[in-house]
């Protein structure tokens, strides 16, 4: 792909789209910003990069500017908004930033998408490939921009790539070497049209891939089992259900690895991750690692010894008897599901934000079995309410501090107070990692408070 001279309008000015700005100016590709935010929210000098002979639109999109453009480059998480169904309309080609750096990159990509635990997945696959001596790479929605890498990609480089429906979305040649599809639940339909948009755009990763390549797959997930009819890649499944072959799954209580032959791979009670779902998310970091020929011993250790991400079930502290919980990230129902049953013990959850359009029914049983009391936060307050108001108790909170202070005063020693808001953060907080740090900030200082009080 020649750039160099063509008119490029980049979407959106955040990480991804100054990483895509640096490239396509390298480029001497002729490089637009179009951003929604005003200039003075953008809060940072643009001089430096007018200089480099980037221009820029700030405050709204402007039409023209799409129409004129040899090519469009979306940023994760924009919108397909008006102007954009414009420019394809009139003939503009519009593709999302792992598309660019697919046609310059060298290496392999491992591609890692479902709707819940792409990030520990991709996290625990880059630990153990490079504890296996391979030269692997972070990128994606959890590392640095896939665009990033290209400048000093090689060869033998593997990029191990958390990857959204929104990047899919705008793909057209990008295709991964390994893929890996955890789950499909209902999400991001304030961003998607409808339910079967989202799953279109998530079955891309899978669909696009060619002969030789390899396709790892939840055996147990109806939505992405059948996925495997009809495609070129050679199928690897991982289950907590049944045996599988070639694949991983849970046999007495151990994750066992089965291919040419059946091997151990580690006991459910020696592993470090918290929750049903990580034994998912452990199956499938090890199957990719086993298509690049990493020895078992050495996958062993490296999962023995990883903490696991912030704000993903990640335990704050015991104050008193009761346990506090941080899983800021279970930003959608599904996620906040898999978080709650991840508890033997009774809860009192704190849920609640910007609603992306999720069914909270399907909460109504786990909540009835577990769920001593919801405290409420945000702006979907009024609907979890309504949908969930005669199965359980629930108290109203305006802030994580005062949600913090209620629980405590709720729960009794032996319980859990658990953040699992079932919605984005975007109506009181910039993102799921503040809202996160503000709960356990409020949790320590709940903690210190009692501390004085006892002297």
């Amino acid at each position: 792909m020649n750039l160099e001279g063509k008119k490029v309008l980049v979407i959106g000015f955040g990480r991804t789209g100054k990483a895509l700005a640096r490239f396509l100016l390298e480029k001497k590709a002729k490089t637009k910003i179009s951003e929604k935010k005003k200039l003075e929210e953008l809060n940072q000098d643009l001089n430096s990069w007018r200089k480099k002979g980037l221009e820029f639109e700030t405050g709204g999109h402007h039409l023209a500017s799409f129409l004129e453009a040899d090519l469009i480059v979306v940023s994760p998480g924009v919108p397909y908004i008006p102007e954009l169904k414009a420019a394809r309309e009139r003939g503009v080609s519009v593709i999302s930033e792992i598309e660019l750096a697919y046609q310059f990159l060298k290496g392999k990509i491992v591609g890692i998408t479902g709707t819940n635990g792409k990030s520990t997945t991709a996290t625990l696959t880059h630990k153990i490939l490079q504890e296996g001596g391979l030269k692997a790479f972070l990128a994606g929605n959890i590392g640095t921009p896939l665009i990033d890498s290209v400048e000093n990609s090689r060869d033998d480089h593997i990029y191990v790539t958390e990857i959204s429906s929104f990047q899919l979305y705008h793909i057209r040649d990008f295709r991964v070497d390994v893929s890996v599809l955890l789950n499909i639940s209902a999400d991001h339909l304030d961003w998607h049209s409808t339910f079967d948009d989202y799953y279109e755009a998530k079955k891309k990763l899978i669909l696009s891939q060619r002969n030789g390549a390899k396709a790892i797959l939840n055996r147990d997930d109806p939505l992405v089992w059948p996925l495997r009819k009809g495609i070129e890649s050679d199928v690897f499944a991982f289950s907590r259900k049944r045996k599988v072959t070639p694949g991983c799954f849970l046999q007495n209580e151990r994750i066992v690895l089965s291919d040419t032959h059946q091997e151990e791979l580690i006991k459910v009670s020696e592993l470090p991750l918290f929750g049903v779902h990580n034994q998912e998310n452990v199956m499938a970091s090890a199957l990719v690692a086993h298509t690049f020929g990493v020895p078992i011993s050495q996958m062993r250790e490296s999962i023995h010894n990883f903490t696991g991400l912030e704000h993903r079930l990640e335990k704050v502290m015991t104050v008193k008897g009761i346990d506090f919980y941080n899983d800021s990230k279970a930003t959608n129902v599904d996620a906040a599901l898999k978080s709650i049953q991840s508890f033997d013990q009774k809860i009192i959850l704190v849920m609640g934000g910007r609603d992306k359009g999720g069914d909270f029914k399907k909460l109504r049983k786990l909540i009835k079995e577990k769920v001593k009391k919801i405290i409420l936060i945000g702006e979907a307050k009024e609907k979890i309410r309504g949908i969930l108001n005669s199965i359980v108790e629930f108290s109203d909170s305006s802030s994580l501090q005062e949600a913090v202070d209620i629980g405590f005063s709720e729960a009794k020693p032996g319980e859990v107070v658990l953040l699992a808001p079932a919605c984005t953060s975007f109506d009181m907080f910039e993102n799921f990692e503040e809202r996160g740090k503000v709960f356990k900030k409020e949790v320590y200082d709940l903690e210190k408070r009692l501390r004085k009080e006892s002297h």
